[in-house]
């Protein structure tokens, strides 16, 4: 059976409304529920293909710049020359137009698609040992913040997120300044998928890495520090576990790696310095 097209009006707002039986407590009754929207994305450069992702069709753009950067498949914003989004009966084309040759050297010249990726995929594209673990250049000194910053942002950051908030389906990578506020959010079924646009709305913003800090509502697992580093960004905050080898890569890349964080509490896992008490002693 092949998907049903994706609808453009849907790719506004990263869900579809259905008809569902709901049963609560002996009860039944018919309603409208919203449904996350998950489409296969095929990753295109040069008209070469590269990687096909599930992703929800939100910021489009942002997740192709981010995903190229992220995956060192372009060095810089200006390696990529130009994005086109086609709709096809199948799912969604992203084809970009790239200057570097770093896309042949990551392809192996083949010339083929790599691996199709699915919603958690952190590592498409990926055929040899070397590509899956990548180990970035160190981020530098970064910021320094009060933990009372990261309260703030946990505090707002369900407010923040209308797709999760209409489906409980999504995830979310978030910017935040140093006084805890707000700036960038971007939400995709995906883990990998949010913090890619997050990346890639970022670098189009032209928001300096290195004052704020990211927040994302996952695990923190090795692919999402890699790609924080790749950006640059010196503090990560995860509302879930990280992983031993996530926390690996953080001290060696010298990223701040905060997990279980919640109001109240947080534990941090790696380069303490950056987050701060009120009393401006370190956690």
């Amino acid at each position: 059976m092949q998907p049903k097209r994706p609808d453009p009006a849907h790719a506004n707002r990263g869900y579809a409304i259905r008809q569902v039986d709901r049963y609560r407590q002996g009860r039944h009754e018919q309603v409208s529920d919203a449904i996350t929207e998950e489409v296969p994305v095929a990753m295109l450069y040069n008209e070469t293909p590269f990687a096909v992702m599930m992703v929800t069709p939100l910021d489009l753009e942002d997740f192709a710049l981010g995903f190229s950067l992220s995956e060192g498949l372009v060095a810089k914003p200006e390696d990529l020359h130009s994005i086109e989004v086609r709709y096809r009966l199948e799912g969604i084309e992203l084809a970009m137009g790239v200057a570097s040759a770093s896309l042949e050297q990551r392809a192996g010249g083949s010339g083929e698609r790599l691996l199709p990726g699915r919603s958690g995929c952190g590592l498409c594209g990926a055929r040899m040992l070397e590509d899956a673990v990548r180990h970035p250049a160190p981020v530098g000194d970064g910021i320094r913040i009060q933990a009372a910053a990261l309260e703030r942002a946990l505090e707002a950051l369900r407010a923040a997120q209308p797709v999760n908030r209409a489906t409980g389906a999504v995830h979310a990578a978030a910017w935040i300044d140093v006084d805890g506020r707000i700036v960038t959010v971007r939400e995709d079924v995906g883990r990998h998928n949010a913090l890619d646009k997050l990346i890639g709305a970022m670098v189009k913003a032209r928001v300096d890495p290195q004052q704020g800090f990211l927040l994302v509502t996952s695990r923190a697992s090795y692919e999402m520090v890699t790609k924080a580093a790749s950006a640059g960004i010196s503090l990560m905050a995860a509302i879930s576990a990280p992983t031993a080898l996530a926390i690996h890569l953080a001290e060696s890349t010298q990223v701040t790696l905060v997990g279980f964080a919640r109001p109240g509490s947080f534990v941090v896992y790696t380069h303490p310095q950056r987050l701060l008490h009120a009393a401006g002693t370190t956690s």
